[in-house]
């Protein structure tokens, strides 16, 4: 990833973790390693780990603009996540594509796997995109 599109992590995305691990033209993956604190109540990684990084990543992907003075932000509009699986691994990926879209408002669709390939998530978005 360009560094001068790094942007620095934001307050939420410290606390979790994770960081953006690539972004360009309509595809972004998030990566988090998985830690004692995103537990759930009988120790498995919480529900909301996987549905955060799939709105991060699927966000990010609609929001490039390949200039880092131009920075494009979106908000989400609705959010579908569907849980297929069970990690014990350490490292959890989420990968996300923008699907369509015009001036004001995109789609996107994602993935979280982990740093063995299983499947975790999928969701789907929509994002409206917030004046500069």
């Amino acid at each position: 990833m360009d560094e001068t599109l790094r942007e620095g992590p934001y307050p939420f995305q410290a606390h979790l973790g994770f960081e953006i691990a690539e972004w360009r033209e309509g595809y972004a993956r998030v990566a988090q390693p998985v830690a004692a604190h995103l537990a759930n109540r009988h120790g498995a990684l919480h529900g909301g780990v996987h549905a955060t990084l799939l709105d991060t990543a699927m966000g990010y992907a609609g929001c490039w603009t390949g200039d880092p003075e131009r920075r494009q932000l979106a908000l989400t509009l609705s959010l579908t996540v569907n849980y297929q699986g069970r990690s014990s691994g350490r490292r959890l990926v989420a990968e996300a594509r923008k699907t369509g879209g015009g001036r004001r408002i995109f789609y996107a669709a994602g993935e979280v796997r982990d740093e063995d390939g299983v499947l975790l998530a999928s969701a789907t978005g929509v994002f409206r995109y917030l004046d500069g």
